[in-house]
């Protein structure tokens, strides 16, 4: 029913814009579809039970596979896309807050249906949250137990209304985010509708963009540096702001922002220097400004260009890549494997090797002053295999229909929530030219990677289905 009225408030913004008849036609048919559809899921599973953990992995698998559904219908109904499988791969990329687009030039779509791609990263964004919050810690998904402990109050047996009410400060949180940086964008400049559909996509780590060539379009280091530090706050643990917000700082403390903000540094410098000798040996500011820029962008999942990375030596590549694969905090917007999910995995490296040297050696595993359990890094680990399996696995896949770099960058992108990747997929290209076979890859990498693979999983075996 959300998205069903959000549809429609977007007719309205079509109507203010002056979009077509048909366009806006094509909006209203849509928002009252989706609305009756949900009036009647509401009529008929509404019930007073409390939900149990099966019933919580149900609604979250579904319902975003519903809303993914549903969410294809402004697109189709407004003929803003040519095919089903086109509309699908825009709206779960919004939804995923994924960021990767089929659309060449988002500026000739009607203005309803623009905002309507913004909007999906937004409830994309909220959805996140809610997941981190409600779902994925009852499942032990290992970085999402971390979490746990810092947003605290979390139920591990059952939803309770505690994870209500934490929900809602971590949105309050991200609604905050966007009004700023809405504010932040329209004073640099900005149109009201283009700040607040680049805010969406920034707060949400999404990467749409009202603009054929994303950022670059605007040409402004104020937008870029406002950009940066929004993509930057978004990949953080979302706990952390609110402890923040209520007078504490505990950035300095917490292992996971320790790592993720050196993590940063230290890429950016790297690229820095790369193209500062490769690409703009005459201009170090102009080498910083793109490779901050473009670093944050994709190690938070964002993917926002202001340049093309894919001309960038192959040194710098793999910096974008790796960063495209290790991502931001837990608890934040942002996609990827997680930063805490690969700094305990380095720390069980550095203590099976000193285990090694030192057998009968008691070496308990921690993260600051947090003990992690040997479960939840067990968990962690079997994660970072999945994870891997499923790149190397979807990675061959869509080898089949294009080249090995597009294949691995694409995939690296799709199950990352990044949007860009490196030659067909480039920063100044988009995934209209692949197959359809591949798109639909493309899909499900986008929906694994962004619900973290176990509520999908988790209705595939038949344990789940009995009662």
């Amino acid at each position: 029913m959300v998205l069903g009225l959000s549809m429609a408030f977007c007719m309205g913004i079509g109507w203010i814009h002056g979009d077509s008849r048909e366009a806006l036609t094509g909006l209203g048919l849509a928002a009252a579809l989706t609305t009756v559809a949900g009036v009647l899921l509401w009529a008929t599973t509404r019930h007073e039970a409390e939900l149990s953990t099966r019933d919580g992995i149900g609604v979250v698998t579904f319902g975003w596979l519903a809303a993914c559904l549903f969410g294809t219908l402004p697109f189709l109904l407004t003929s803003s896309t040519p095919t089903f499988v086109d509309a699908l791969f825009e709206t779960v990329s919004g939804l995923t807050t994924t960021g990767a687009s089929i659309i060449p030039d988002p500026g000739l779509l009607p203005r309803g249906v623009l905002f309507w791609r913004a909007l999906t990263h937004f409830y994309g964004g909220m959805g996140i949250l809610v997941l981190c919050v409600a779902i994925l810690p009852l499942l032990g998904s290992g970085g999402m137990q971390i979490y746990r402990a810092e947003a605290s109050g979390v139920a591990q047996d059952r939803l309770k209304p505690r994870i209500a009410s934490t929900a809602k400060l971590m949105w309050g949180i991200y609604l905050l985010l966007n009004f700023v940086l809405t504010l932040l964008l329209r004073a640099g400049g900005m149109s009201w509708f283009d700040a607040t559909c680049h805010a969406f996509a920034a707060v949400a780590t999404g990467g749409f963009s009202t603009q054929s060539t994303s950022v670059a379009a605007y040409s402004s280091l104020y937008i870029e540096i406002c950009l940066i530090v929004f993509m930057f706050l978004s990949a953080t643990n979302f706990a952390l702001h609110y402890r923040a917000l209520h007078g504490r700082w505990p950035y300095a403390k917490d292992a996971e922002f320790r790592f993720y903000f050196f993590y940063w540094l230290i890429s950016c410098l790297l690229l820095t220097l790369i193209v500062w000798r490769s690409i703009h040996p005459d201009n170090l500011a102009q080498a910083a400004r793109d490779a901050f820029f473009s670093g944050t962008s994709l190690l938070t999942t964002t993917g926002f260009c202001t340049a093309d990375f894919d001309l960038w030596p192959a040194s710098a590549k793999i910096i974008l890549v790796l960063a495209m694969l290790v991502g931001g905090c837990a608890g934040s917007t942002a996609g990827a494997i997680k930063q805490v999910r690969v700094l305990v995995v380095l720390k069980r490296i550095v203590r099976g090797i000193w285990q090694f040297m030192h057998p009968q050696a008691v070496l308990p595993l921690k993260l600051g002053r947090q003990h992690i359990e040997p479960t939840v890094a067990d968990h962690i680990s079997t994660y970072f295999g999945l994870y891997l399996l499923v790149f190397a696995l979807a990675s061959l896949g869509v080898s089949c229909f294009t080249d090995g770099e597009t294949a691995l960058s694409a995939v690296a992108a799709t199950l990352g929530g990044v949007g860009p990747g490196f030659s067909v997929a480039g920063a100044m290209e988009t995934y209209a030219p692949f197959a359809a076979p591949a798109k639909v890859i493309f899909i499900l990498c986008m929906l694994m990677g962004r619900l973290e693979f176990y509520a999908l999983f988790a209705i595939l075996f038949p344990r789940f289905w009995r009662r």
